[in-house]
């Protein structure tokens, strides 16, 4: 077997996906744009060519995600626990902003602030990093760091335990386990 026919069927899936891609991406561009011309309702020449361009660019820079995970778009169970994790992060953000509006104005400002090293189960990189941004959008906490090995540094406001189990389930545990139902 030559080396083209070895890699031939994985550049083949590669491509299928890529232009599948662009199709998602035109399409979504046409659905933000739409109707694009207000005068008529139809769409203008350079319009559909910049919606082109776009689409074709989002399917070259993404094409390392899509040729590996393509099949994982098609499962709708990730876009329900998608909704479900947003309405729960939502509920968490809106906590959190309460708990850090209360310690600010608190005449004592009663905060423990530090940072903490914290493990995630979480093993792809789009999982941690979801996990790390949303850690991010919670006021009270910050992640500073993401190592290889799935360990997070995290500055809290108000360090609640020195046990290193504990804090990662006070951190990671409300978002952790809907984030592996989306990614992984």
């Amino acid at each position: 077997m030559s080396e083209t026919e070895k890699t031939d069927p994985i550049e083949k899936q590669g491509i299928s996906a890529r232009l599948v891609l662009f199709a998602a991406a035109f399409l979504f561009w046409l659905l933000l744009s739409w109707p694009v011309s207000p005068l008529d309702g139809r769409p203008l020449v350079g319009d559909i060519a910049a919606g082109i361009v776009a689409a074709g660019l989002v399917a070259l820079v993404m094409r390392d995600l899509v040729s590996s995970r393509f099949n994982r778009l098609f499962e709708p169970a990730r876009y329900f626990w998608a909704v479900v994790y947003l309405a729960v992060f939502f509920y968490y953000v809106l906590i959190a902003s309460f708990d850090v509006m209360y310690r600010v104005l608190h005449p004592a400002m009663p905060i423990q602030p530090g940072i903490v090293k914290v493990k995630t189960k979480l093993r792809s990189d789009s999982a941690r990093t979801a996990l790390a941004n949303s850690i991010t959008l919670t006021p009270g906490t910050l992640t500073l760091a993401m190592e290889p090995n799935g360990y997070l540094y995290v500055h809290w406001i108000n360090v609640k335990t020195d046990d290193p189990e504990i804090a990662a389930q006070q951190i990671l545990g409300r978002f952790e386990w809907f984030i592996q139902r989306i990614f992984e």
